[in-house]
């Protein structure tokens, strides 16, 4: 039944293919985008024929294997190329495959007209197959490959408007960045299989599960190991310190900011670590630092998202703080928290993200017929767009209330839960609590912020460009609107037990990972009353972002300005990010090119091209000297025969 798993990789690989070979001779937009669509969406339906016939359903074991090969057989080592089906994968093949295929048919629309259509659909589809690859994989090897995939996938994608150096650069920045990260995720992978007994070394992860108590729990071997691994984590996750390659992933289209930022590569390292949960858990130390990490991260990327005007980056900084919060909830051993936020996230922020998308396209069309050179991204420019895009606006408002965790939608009960357990769990701690409130603070207040700088207030585009404003087509808001009613009631699948109680509910997102979390998941301990507090609290800071958002934007527009002239210094700071790119500059990337540099024109130039030249000026200016001897003249050759016969019988006369 399970032997045919190899279908939901297959389909989007297929896709690539005749686009990438056969889409320049296609020409056809709508043949192009439709091969595309319908190969992730044939992904889709077979994932959810799977997620719907999950193995375990009348008892025995949780997880099945298709193996469609042996790949390698080094020594003890053999390793297999094969797919493994669990609660854990089935939920992100749906996300995966259900929010991409939404994503492609929105590229339909937004990409119309594009130079290079087929060639970004072929790398869409590209980039889904190594999603895929990554989340079915049945061992290490095999994510990794998925895992390289979409890092090789980013790189096309985010620069695909090659001819701009901005996007070109912020390829390559994304691309060397995730190599650091990639470079721990090996190292961990080394160790882990040297540090296991000899019989036991295996990479595969159900082997790894059963074999983790060999490891000694606490110990240095686990600890180095589980760092090794979060390192690579915090690469793709985009968390501090490598988490500065995605705020310019901005330079790709927006479908691929959606694609990357809301269901995909950016939440690869929360997997993996989900993924690799009885390694995790038996290393306190390296969880501590994980939700710290994620704590640091999630209020740090909220503070510069405050000063931002690129409606587009606001959502990239957005993006990095809620992969905080997945890590904070990874980090005090609330994996199912971390993984449920990882998918009401990818409901709302591929919302936002389309939304934004749609926006952008609205104003760049405007801008164009009015002949005006204004920045169609900058929320500055914006204003007063609810009346002329109803569509867009709503569901930009429906998302925005979820991801600050408004009571009853989405957002707020995956971010109520970790916050929750970031208080009463075992490893976690009141501080991690209050860094966590904080950030949503924050949240609200800045995602209030863009939502009133865009779709309310004065309009602020000319008169000329106003008459050209309007809804986008229906291949760009059917995904908005499908989008949006996941993020209004998508939360209901995890609903608390505090919650749940009252309204009946059972926890069934839980109970359905419980088979993969079901030992390492950590338990929160309080009271209701405490729970309840907790909770109060954080929708009432939440509510507080809000208002004074209303009041800034809304009621009292001078303020921010006026604010910002005030506070000039702490602007300056948020507003460029805290300066920390140009501080990566100076102590890595200028170091590294003037080693480069040295490596170049004072050792290579100086010293290996020195020798081989020199070598080279030897052997011809003693083909100069020696050239003489052999003129081709006959009597040349006789006259040096008769003075060798000369000097010889002169050495043996004079001896």
């Amino acid at each position: 039944m399970y032997d045919k798993l190899w279908l939901i990789p297959f389909f989007p690989l297929l896709g690539a293919v005749i686009n990438g070979l056969l889409g320049k001779k296609i020409k056809n937009e709508k043949v192009i985008g439709a091969i595309a669509t319908l190969a992730v969406a044939a992904s889709f339906g077979v994932s959810c024929y799977y997620f719907f016939n999950m193995p375990g359903a009348n008892g025995g074991q949780h997880y099945a294997e298709n193996i469609v090969a042996t790949w390698m057989s080094v020594g003890d080592l053999q390793i297999e190329w094969g797919f493994l089906l669990d609660p854990l994968s089935a939920i992100m093949l749906l996300v995966v495959t259900g929010v991409g295929s939404l994503i492609h048919l929105y590229s339909i629309g937004y990409m119309h007209g594009e130079e290079g259509f087929y060639r970004y659909f072929s790398y869409l589809n590209l980039f889904v197959f190594s999603m895929l690859m990554l989340v079915l994989g049945n061992n290490a090897l095999v994510m990794f490959v998925g895992w390289e995939g979409v890092g090789l996938c980013s790189y096309l994608l985010i620069g695909y408007y090659f001819h701009k150096k901005s996007a070109s650069d912020a390829a390559k920045k994304a691309f060397v960045v995730n190599r650091i990260g990639d470079f721990g995720f090996l190292i961990g992978l080394f160790l882990l299989y040297w540090s296991l007994p000899v019989g036991s070394r295996s990479i595969n992860f159900m082997e790894i599960a059963q074999n983790a108590h060999l490891l000694e729990a606490g110990g240095i071997v686990v600890t180095v190991i589980t760092l090794c691994f979060f390192l690579g984590a915090t690469g793709k996750s985009a968390q501090i310190p490598l988490y500065t390659w995605l705020p310019d992933a901005m330079e790709g289209p927006t479908p691929v900011s959606a694609l990357i930022h809301a269901a995909t590569m950016v939440t690869a390292g929360v997997y993996m670590i989900g993924r690799l949960n009885p390694l995790f858990a038996m290393a306190p130390d390296t969880m501590m630092v994980v939700a710290i990490v994620g704590a640091a991260t999630a209020i740090f990327a909220a503070t510069i998202g405050l000063a931002q005007n690129d409606i587009k980056r606001v959502l990239a900084y957005s993006t990095v703080s809620q992969l905080g919060y997945m890590f904070l909830a990874m980090g005090v051993g609330a994996f199912t928290a971390g993984i449920f936020h990882l998918m009401t996230h990818a409901f709302f922020k591929a919302c936002l993200f389309l939304g934004s998308g749609s926006v952008i396209h609205a104003m760049h069309h405007a801008l164009h017929e009015a002949h005006s050179h204004d920045d169609p991204q900058d929320m500055r420019n914006m204003g007063g767009l609810f009346r002329k895009m109803p569509i867009t606006a709503t569901t930009f408002w429906i998302s925005t209330l979820a991801i600050a965790g408004f009571p009853l939608l989405s957002g707020f009960f995956s971010k109520d839960e970790i916050l929750w357990f970031a208080f009463a769990s075992p490893q976690g701690s009141p501080l991690l609590w209050i860094v966590g409130a904080l950030a949503a603070g924050l949240t609200a207040f800045y995602m209030f912020r863009l939502v009133f700088m865009t779709f309310h207030g004065k309009q602020k585009t000319t008169e000329k460009a106003r008459k050209h404003l309007h809804e986008s087509p229906w291949v760009i808001t059917v995904p908005l609107v499908v989008l949006a009613l996941l993020a209004l009631v998508g939360g209901w699948l995890g609903v608390p037990p505090l919650i749940g109680e009252i309204v009946g509910m059972a926890n069934s997102f839980e109970h359905f990972l419980e088979p993969v979390f079901g030992g390492t998941q950590a338990v929160a301990h309080g009271t209701h009353a405490l729970e309840w507090s907790l909770m109060g609290i954080s929708v009432g800071i939440a509510f507080v972002g809000i208002f004074v958002a209303w009041v800034m934007y809304i009621k009292n527009p001078e303020l921010p300005g006026k604010l910002a002239g005030s506070l000039q210094g702490a602007y300056r700071v948020i507003h460029n990010k805290w300066y920390v790119d140009e501080i990566y500059d100076a102590t890595f990337v200028d170091a590294t090119k003037r080693l480069g540099t040295f490596l170049w024109k004072g050792f290579d130039v100086v010293v290996v091209d020195g020798i081989v030249n020199g070598f080279g000026k030897t052997a011809h200016a003693s083909s100069r000297a020696l050239r003489f001897l052999q003129s081709g003249l006959v009597h040349n050759y006789a006259l040096v025969m008769v003075l060798g016969v000369v000097v010889i019988v002169g050495f043996y006369v004079l001896r």
